[in-house]
């Protein structure tokens, strides 16, 4: 008899054997691995780097967001304008904060700052001390500095020149994010009063906002967007398609930021919380939506794509200072209040000849401001006077500082690009290399 056909006739009791000495191996096995309580000791310590590291790269990833949505939302003319300045904007955040950020916000704060000098992590192979990785955490913490980088890049698109805007994207990542940050995260002053902030609604949100609307003050807005009498002149975008595909991977990115803000997700009741995160996240979205898509049919009698848009993103934002205590419903009511702000607010800074671009104002400040008020209508560990307090301090602090360095720079660089510049478009006048040349081409034939 070959081997193949004993095979083929003793299968089923081959097969059997085989399972009840592989069960029977079982235990042996367990007893035999001295390294078993090692690793049970080391688990929290991998899972709660992983969240550290997934949640860092989805963050990351909202960098393309950003790039897609403001790409989306400006003309044609200054496309490749605009994705240049957030690759810059993130690379630039990511040295920064290597260079001397992570020290302003964590190592040895005093209250109000921490210390100034490059960050460090153990070389390879060495075993990290604490609940997760170092490297990690330094990762985690970097990719958030970019996004208040790319709210102020959104509000001043299509008139502000690169390097001007390059240069305050050093000061703000570098030290005044920082800085700021280490009031509450870097364990400073609010923090010892008790201000809640879960993952930036007011620390990353606000603080960009801010940022934002001192840069479109002491800029001015676009040419032809405000007539002498007073009329606004809207300018549509060049692509919704790429503002919808910037907005899901903001969405995408979001999981991330609020989820991995957990800290931990070493034991049942943490895994527990970053699901939780994650479903508050997505209602409050959603609820963001479906308010700016109502809203904009009664008000406008038609749907405007841009305010159902910035309505996910609003309602993101305003979830953002706390994702974790609030009920399903409650979620979508913090969401759906974020949509409306937008839609009330878009109209109000055209109102006040305040140029915002893509809208970042309403979804970043505005709405970040919100969601820092409500964090006491669902957590019992804060006030709202103590919120108000860090509103108020984060607001002055970012706005004036902001102002400030906007305005050096356009005293001696000058922020403004010409209104030559201006008007053939920034691929040209600052990139040199058009995001769409047929078409241009084409259509100035």
């Amino acid at each position: 008899m070959t081997i193949r056909s004993f095979l083929t006739a003793n299968g089923g009791r081959l097969t059997g054997a085989l399972a009840i000495a592989a069960l029977s191996a079982v235990p042996a096995i367990a007893q035999d691995a001295e390294a078993a309580p090692a690793a049970g000791a080391d688990t929290a310590f991998i899972f709660n780097t992983l969240l550290f590291l997934i949640g860092g790269f989805l963050v990351m990833w909202m960098a393309a967001g950003f790039a897609m949505l403001e790409a989306g939302m400006v003309r044609s003319k200054n496309v490749s304008m605009q994705l240049l300045k957030n690759v810059a904007l993130y690379s630039i955040a990511g040295l920064m904060y290597w260079v001397v950020g992570y020290s302003l916000m964590y190592v040895d704060v005093t209250g109000w700052i921490g210390s100034f000098g490059a960050y460090s992590w153990p070389d390879a192979g060495v075993a990290n001390e604490g609940d997760y990785s170092v490297a990690s955490d330094w990762f985690f913490q970097m990719v958030f500095v970019a996004t208040a980088a790319s709210i102020v890049s959104g509000t001043l698109a299509e008139r502000i020149k690169l390097w001007p805007f390059l240069i305050f994207v050093v000061v703000l990542t570098g030290f005044i994010y920082p800085i700021l940050g280490s009031w509450k995260w870097g364990a400073g002053w609010l923090d010892a009063m008790g201000f809640q902030d879960f993952a930036g609604s007011t620390l990353v949100h606000s603080v960009g906002g801010w940022a934002a609307l001192a840069g479109a003050l002491l800029l001015g807005a676009r040419q032809g967007k405000y007539a002498s009498n007073g009329q606004i002149q809207p300018i549509p975008g060049s692509n919704m398609a790429l503002a919808t595909l910037g907005t899901f991977i903001l969405w995408l990115g979001w999981f991330g930021f609020n989820g991995a803000s957990q800290l931990a997700m070493g034991t049942n009741s943490d895994v527990s919380d970053v699901s939780r995160i994650f479903a508050n996240t997505n209602l409050a979205a959603a609820g963001g939506v479906v308010a700016a898509l109502l809203l904009t049919q009664l008000v406008y009698k038609r749907v405007d794509i841009t305010f159902v848009l910035n309505g996910a993103l609003a309602g993101l934002v305003s979830i953002t200072a706390e994702p974790l205590t609030p009920s399903p419903l409650m979620a979508i009511i913090i969401g759906a209040i974020g949509g409306i702000i937008v839609v009330f607010t878009v109209p109000l800074l055209d109102k006040l000849k305040i140029d915002d671009v893509v809208g970042a104002i309403p979804v970043h400040l505005i709405a970040g401001i919100w969601g820092t008020l409500a964090v006491p209508l669902t957590n019992e560990g804060a006030s709202f006077g103590v919120q108000l307090v860090g509103i108020v301090a984060y607001g002055i602090a970012a706005f004036a500082v902001s102002f400030i360095v906007f305005a050096i720079l356009k005293a001696t660089m000058g922020l403004r690009v010409s209104p030559e510049e201006e008007l053939s478009g920034l691929d040209v006048a600052e990139v040199g290399v058009e995001a769409y040349p047929e078409f241009i081409a084409s259509r100035v034939r």
